[in-house]
């Protein structure tokens, strides 16, 4: 059954990050969400934001009247709502299923170059990367496919590259039920390459250490690993 549509009023909404510069300033660890931000159902999402982009697209000049444009703003909504951004959804959340350690596997464990798109959350232009995710077995281990599913989830939102990575290493801390997690993130901002400078070869890296990560031995090894070819 279709909801009512809901008004929204976006004036009361106090944000301190509404004037932002170029530097990747982040405010905060947890991405910033307001309390009702799923009070619609996607259908409903997909329509309004439908709407909106339609108006963006308008005021730029385009004819949507031309078949190559007329249906752009709902598959912008769609893309929006069920892919770009469905991580803002807590209930999409990977469940991170653990398994017996059957073979005593004490060692560091890496997944190294997991591809993931995200959005830059200060001019909504992509961010492409990969990321390299290491823990060691705390007497459970998990399918490795569920590291790669942590990092997409959280790189499915408007973000910040920085808060990413320490997003990514709670969950996996929290997941794993160890501290002994590290993340390494590389990835190319468009809203450097695209705009302002319009530098195509620079590169961001971000890391997050945590339990015996924290110790420069055990930090050197796990980028030694992921730098083999």
């Amino acid at each position: 059954m279709k909801q009512k549509e809901t008004s929204l009023n976006t004036t009361e909404i106090k944000n301190p990050a509404l004037e932002i510069s170029d530097e990747h300033v982040g405010f905060s660890m947890e991405t910033p969400i307001r309390e009702d931000a799923f009070v619609l159902d996607d259908e409903i999402k997909i329509e309004l934001i439908a709407k909106h982009f339609k108006e963006i697209m308008l005021v730029l000049g385009l004819d949507l009247n031309d078949d190559s444009l007329s249906g752009t703003p709902h598959r912008v909504a769609k893309m929006y709502v069920q892919e770009m951004f469905r991580g803002l959804d807590p209930k999409r959340i990977p469940v991170a299923k653990l398994f017996e350690n059957k073979y005593q596997y004490k060692n560091m464990l890496v997944e190294k170059n997991i591809s993931f798109h995200s959005v830059c959350e200060h001019h909504f232009v992509p961010i492409i990367g990969k990321a390299h995710v290491a823990y060691i077995p705390n007497g459970k281990v998990v399918g490795l496919s569920k590291l790669n599913r942590i990092v997409r989830y959280f790189a499915q939102r408007p973000q910040v590259q920085e808060r990413m990575t320490v997003q990514i290493v709670n969950m996996l801390k929290e997941a794993l039920m160890t501290d002994d997690v590290a993340v390494i993130i590389e990835a190319d901002h468009m809203c450097v390459a695209m705009r302002g400078v319009q530098d195509i070869t620079s590169s961001t890296v971000t890391s997050e250490y945590s339990g015996k990560f924290i110790d420069s031995k055990t930090r050197e090894e796990f980028i030694r690993m992921i730098s083999l070819e």
